[in-house]
């Protein structure tokens, strides 16, 4: 490693601006259509509802593109469609923080849900999480379809160069052919010492089906890179209430190394992954053409019976460590080692990374007509898993190949009233996750515009430990586990009611063999098994043009569980919602509260990476506030807001051990779709 660190500049934002304003002349030059988008139906669904997709059958016309904008979208392997999100009511709520995350006091830092949620895995895994509430995930693409190109562009600037930029574009080449892309960066330096974070997430993807219906294609490449400043936390959180230091950057940190530099810590967590998902299918069935009245124009009908799907995903993810400037007291229970106090050539490094390849056939069957389809498939993958641990002065791998079954059945609700339940299962037979399965059923209903619906399901899973819980390793220390599987038990119920404007909800977990950190540097597992019960309730209140929503939620203690949650946690927004000047703008403008009851949060391992169980250090906060303001113009949204307003009147609200949230901040934000 070098022996000094390299000359850092102090951080500059003008490269960003130039490239937002940038973006901007060519958004304003561009072709900019008063087409409104299509008003969702009142049905059940995520940022909208459920609606019959036929803007592909249209084949044998130029006029497509001449309609009324109609822009839709649907997930990998689902019938359901749904809207862009255009609403006013939230949007000036801080992104990645729904409903329940909190980060470490700066935006695009480690999140963690403080809705209790095990980690997502089953089978082979990294188990690297602190990231995800940032990053996109190539089983989440939306694959759109549109009649006219569709641009979205998003800004937001907060307190202390707080910037996130969002670019998406899609629009369909045919038809039945569409593409999208998207890219969002994310750069904050922070209000305290040496805390700078630098994300970058883009995906491109594509969605094909043959003129006649029968070959479909699913094409996606996602790519994440997130980037932390481990400034150790704050030394000692008391000096928040003195009055001489309201400049945060004055409080000292625990690593804090002016010899290093004062922009940038010699501590930084690295994490990258990149993807690459193909689905492909053809489909066997009853084809028919149906014209219109004139016979000018013709669609491709196909009720399809049987397909034969393969999918292949490539992925490699690589999670860095490295502390350029290492100091021996940092250190001082993980390991014992000497380093120069003036730097020298000592460093400490550890990468790990993970490369796998999934080949999945699938066999597919489907019953009853198109509107009303009970689809069902059974298959069989492959894949190919390494693991990697490289430490400078030398590396670790393994390699395993493993083979699964998996099937699924499902029926969904594609229109008012009808009945939707699916099941499906998954389950490794050889390889290293030997016995790993995951098995989920649910039932739900579509009520009707007037009720909503209701769901209720079951998800059990068994999984091995992540790869980072069984092996870590830098040139002085070597940490090597086993765990006993972990199971989770799962079983839930929802109510969904856009017309009542009410929502709900009950889970329960049964978790055993729980998997963890008991302590920094400290992989744990805690075999009895465990409940966690939780409720959440959310109801909109609205009087002529003002509203007030309530959102609640609850969970039960788990005992002597190594749970860091607190048991009630609220939302609270009164505003004031109305369109003015003939309808022209339309504002929403009021206040919002948070809070949680005391509890004892997580602690963070930075040389981990991780949140670790801790019950020795409890928080107590006073409920954070803001003041907002929102409005649109036709395509065009945006918000003024004050947040964290209560820091006025008292201290910081206290996240964990060391960690804290930022000052009193303002942020504005922007949201312009162009329709051409």
């Amino acid at each position: 490693m070098p022996a000094k660190p390299e000359k850092l500049r102090p951080y500059r934002n003008r490269s960003f601006i130039s490239l937002f304003l940038i973006l901007i002349c060519l958004l304003v030059c561009g072709n900019t259509a008063v087409a409104q988008l299509t008003p969702p139906p009142t049905t059940t669904g995520i940022n909208g509802v459920p609606v019959r997709d036929t803007n592909a059958n249209k084949s044998n016309t130029n006029e497509w593109h001449n309609e009324t904008a109609n822009i839709h979208y649907k997930y990998l392997n689902s019938e359901v469609s749904y809207i862009p999100d255009t609403s006013l009511h939230t949007f000036h709520r801080r992104p990645f923080s729904q409903p329940w995350n909190r980060d470490l006091g700066n935006l695009g830092s480690p999140s963690q849900n403080l809705l209790f949620t095990p980690e997502p895995r089953m089978g082979p895994s990294l188990g690297y999480h602190v990231y995800d509430a940032y990053r996109i995930n190539p089983d989440s693409i939306k694959y759109y379809n549109t009649t006219r190109p569709y641009s979205n562009f998003t800004y937001q600037l907060g307190s202390k160069l707080e910037q996130m930029a969002y670019i998406q574009h899609t629009q369909n080449i045919k038809p039945y052919w569409n593409f999208a892309a998207e890219y969002r960066k994310t750069t904050s330096p922070g209000y305290y010492k040496i805390q700078r974070n630098n994300n970058d997430n883009a995906s491109l993807s594509t969605h094909y089906t043959g003129k006649k219906k029968h070959y479909e294609l699913y094409g996606a490449i996602v790519y994440n890179k997130e980037q932390h400043d481990e400034n150790g936390g704050i030394t000692d959180l008391s000096l928040l209430d003195s009055s001489t230091l309201t400049d945060r950057q004055l409080l000292d940190v625990n690593y804090q190394n002016d010899a290093y530099g004062s922009q940038r810590s010699s501590v930084v967590n690295n994490l990258r992954d990149f993807t690459v998902l193909l689905q492909h299918s053809y489909t066997l069935g009853k084809a028919d053409t149906l014209y219109n009245k004139d016979s000018t124009q013709y669609t491709y009908r196909l009720i399809p019976r049987f397909r034969f799907t393969h999918k292949f995903e490539l992925s490699t993810e690589k999670h860095q460590y490295k502390d350029m400037y290492p100091d021996s007291l940092r250190y001082t229970g993980f390991f014992e080692q000497y380093f120069s106090p003036n730097g020298g050539a000592d460093s400490v490094y550890s990468v790990q990374k993970w490369f796998w390849v999934d080949n999945k056939v699938l066999l597919n069957g489907f019953v009853g007509k198109p509107e009303k389809q009970l689809s069902f498939y059974a298959g069989i993958g492959n894949r190919y898993d390494r693991f990697t641990t490289d430490y400078l002065k030398g590396k670790d791998e393994s390699n395993n190949v493993s083979n699964y079954v998996t099937g699924e059945l499902k029926k969904e609700a594609l229109e008012a009233g009808q009945w939707s339940y699916g099941a499906d299962a998954q389950l490794y037979v050889t390889g290293a996750p030997v016995g790993d399965f995951s098995l989920h059923a649910y039932l739900g209903k579509d009520l009707g515009n007037k009720w909503g619906s209701v769901k209720a399901g079951f998800m059990q899973q068994l999984n091995s430990a992540p790869y980072n819980y069984t092996e870590y390793r830098n040139q002085y220390k070597f940490v090597n586990k086993s765990f006993g599987k972990e199971s989770v038990t799962q079983v839930y119920a929802t109510f969904e009611s856009p017309k009542l404007k009410l929502w709900a909800g009950l889970r329960n977990y049964l978790v055993a063999n729980y998997i963890y950190l008991s302590a920094p540097y400290t992989p744990a597992q805690y075999s009895p098994a465990f409940n966690i019960t939780q409720v959440w309730l959310r109801k909109i209140f609205t009087v002529g043009s003002l509203v007030l929503d309530n959102e609640l939620a609850y969970q039960q203690n788990a005992g002597s569980a190594p749970i860091n949650v607190p048991a009630l946690m609220g939302r609270h927004q009164l505003s004031i919602e109305r369109f003015m000047f003939k309808r022209a703008l339309k504002i929403a403008t009021g206040v919002e509260v948070r809070y949680q009851t005391s509890y004892a949060p997580a602690g963070y391992d930075p040389f981990l990476n991780r949140f670790y169980y801790q019950d020795a250090y409890t928080v107590t906060n006073t409920p954070e506030g803001s003041v907002f303001f929102n409005f649109r113009i036709k395509q065009f949204r945006a918000y003024f807001m004050l947040d964290q307003v209560q820091q006025l009147l008292t201290r910081n609200t206290i996240i964990s051990s060391g960690y804290a949230a930022q000052n009193f901040m303002i942020r504005f934000g922007f949201t312009w779709i162009l329709i051409n």
